[in-house]
């Protein structure tokens, strides 16, 4: 059994490009599983929300965090205004590759989003998914995806996973592997230079 999250766009899909001074990030959106995080996302793509904003928090084997205007990680609001809630699906899960919402604790999405990066989950951690199985929320492609591809099965249900990177992962390397300071911030700006929202081809 396939694992849903890592199915290729199909044609007339809308993705995201983030380009970044890096190069490029394309991202299938999953509206079915979290309408409201990708009606957020897509809207503030539109609207030039996201251009010129920085990656903010870079850490290597972990993820990559943007989306606030304000670069400091204090900042950003939704299309709302105000904090909208978290959308959790067993079948869409924050495994290397996915983009997931930011947050401060239970349903205080805003602007902020990250882009796991870790590769490799502890074998342990695995196993004890194995045992754990469907009933305690692991299905088999869930296991099978964090064993293959690694991720930060910790955020979990603490973290609405609303899109996932189908190409440009090596740009996400890049820059997770990118020097900072001791606020994880990079010693030099990585930009969003745009985020568009197009129809897959």
């Amino acid at each position: 059994m396939a694992f849903i999250q890592l199915e290729l766009p199909k044609t007339g899909e809308e993705i995201a490009i983030i380009t970044t001074n890096h190069g490029e990030i394309k991202v299938r959106l999953f509206p079915e599983a979290a309408p409201k995080a990708v009606e957020n996302f897509k809207t503030h793509a539109k609207n030039g929300y996201y251009n010129g904003i920085i990656f903010h928090r870079v850490i290597p084997d972990f993820m990559i965090q943007g989306g606030d205007p304000t670069g400091t990680g204090m900042g950003g609001e939704s299309i709302w205004g105000t904090s909208f809630e978290d959308e959790f699906d067993l079948d869409y899960r924050n495994i290397r590759g996915s983009l997931s919402m930011a947050n401060s604790g239970p349903n205080t999405n805003g602007s902020q989003f990250f882009i796991v990066q870790n590769s490799e989950v502890d074998k342990d951690i695995i196993g004890q998914m194995k045992d754990a199985g469907e009933e305690k929320g692991y299905p088999e492609p869930v296991v099978n995806a964090y064993e293959e591809l690694g991720g930060a099965y910790w955020l979990d249900f603490r973290h609405t996973v609303f899109g996932q990177v189908f190409e440009g992962m090596d740009v996400v390397d890049k820059i997770a592997g990118l020097e900072t300071d001791g606020s994880d911030k990079p010693l030099n700006p990585v930009i969003m230079e745009k985020v568009e929202i197009i129809e897959y081809k």
